[in-house]
């Protein structure tokens, strides 16, 4: 049997303190508790679309462990979210950017703060047809993609697939964003670049174009080898252990490595060359606070900043913001 690498992240359990040793699920429900607290009552949240399938772990694992906490969230582009949380219509939001002086000043006016932590480093990952020959791209070749210089495959590689369609989620998506503050130089898309609405649809398209290149959230294109398809009550068992953690990638679709133009190596999104700057497509998350001491905005925003809340990150293929790494072998 043929040997590959994967790339593994090591969560740094010494750097991290979980503050949720006593999970009352483990044990069986308790009496309700009256209120809300840092683990009961309901919290309103808005996330970035583009980490829907971060927060839905993080979700699901904290209320697996507190039955009497419900955090309802909503997924929106990052404009809404940052309007959300200013606006006090969501107590915590998670989104790719801070808060302007001006945004804090604003809720400092109103006697609300807001406590900002990065909980994780995402990757933009190029996504490709299966059919399609491309092995790799080059950051000035994607630019040139993206600001319509180059619209063939045959000017990237010998291929017959015609026309280049560039599929985003929608319009005002921080995807979109990324790409146009970090690779346009200010200029506009082109005619070939198309919104498929959501990023699911952006998979789709790129499953049946053998001409399209998606860019989504590398969340949305990998898998934990160890915890992929565990229930709630073994993914939470799993979070007690300071172990290593391997992803891999859909192969639905063809993730294209990507270099940078003063690199002959080109990488794929993995973790750890998220973590050393080898991969060029990256951008931080941020976890926003606005919530009360000791309610349940708290509560979420501990408990995703702990260390079994890294752990989650960790599985679902973005870079903790508190890890270490190492590169393994396996058959």
């Amino acid at each position: 049997m043929s040997r590959h690498k994967v790339i593994a992240v090591t969560a740094v359990l010494a750097l991290v303190v979980s503050v949720f040793a006593g999970c009352t699920s483990k044990g069986g429900r308790k009496e309700a508790p009256k209120g809300n607290s840092a683990t009961s009552g309901t919290l309103v949240m808005a996330c970035d679309a583009s980490f829907e399938n971060i927060i839905q772990e993080e979700i699901e694992v904290f209320e697996f462990c507190y039955p009497y906490a419900s955090v309802l969230p909503y997924y929106m582009d990052e404009k809404a979210v940052i309007d959300s949380v200013v606006l006090g219509n969501a107590r915590v939001a998670v989104v790719s950017r801070e808060l302007t002086k001006d945004q804090i000043r604003y809720l400092r006016e109103r006697k609300r703060v807001a406590k900002t932590k990065k909980i994780a480093v995402d990757a933009i990952a190029v996504i490709v047809n299966p059919d399609n020959p491309v092995e790799n791209l080059s950051i000035k070749e994607l630019r040139e993609i993206l600001t319509g210089e180059v619209t063939q495959w045959d000017q990237i590689w010998p291929s017959k697939l015609g026309n280049i369609q560039v599929i985003f989620d929608h319009s005002g998506s921080s995807v979109v964003k990324y790409m146009a503050d970090s690779l346009m130089d200010g200029k506009k898309f082109p005619a070939n670049v198309y919104s498929a609405q959501t990023i699911p649809a952006v998979f789709e398209a790129v499953k049946n174009r053998r001409n399209a290149i998606g860019l989504v959230g590398v969340s949305w294109i990998s898998t934990d080898l160890k915890t992929a398809d565990l229930t709630t009550e073994e993914k939470f068992k799993t979070l007690e252990a300071d172990d290593t953690t391997t992803t891999q990638f859909t192969n639905e679709v063809k993730v294209l490595p990507i270099r940078r133009d003063s690199s002959l190596v080109a990488v794929k999104p993995y973790q750890a060359y998220i973590f050393d700057g080898s991969y060029p497509l990256f951008r931080s998350i941020y976890m926003i606070n606005t919530g009360a001491s000791g309610s349940l905005a708290n509560g979420f925003f501990s408990f995703v900043t702990s260390f079994q809340g890294q752990k989650l990150i960790q599985t679902t293929g973005v870079l903790p913001a508190l890890v270490s790494h190492r590169q393994v072998e396996i058959n």
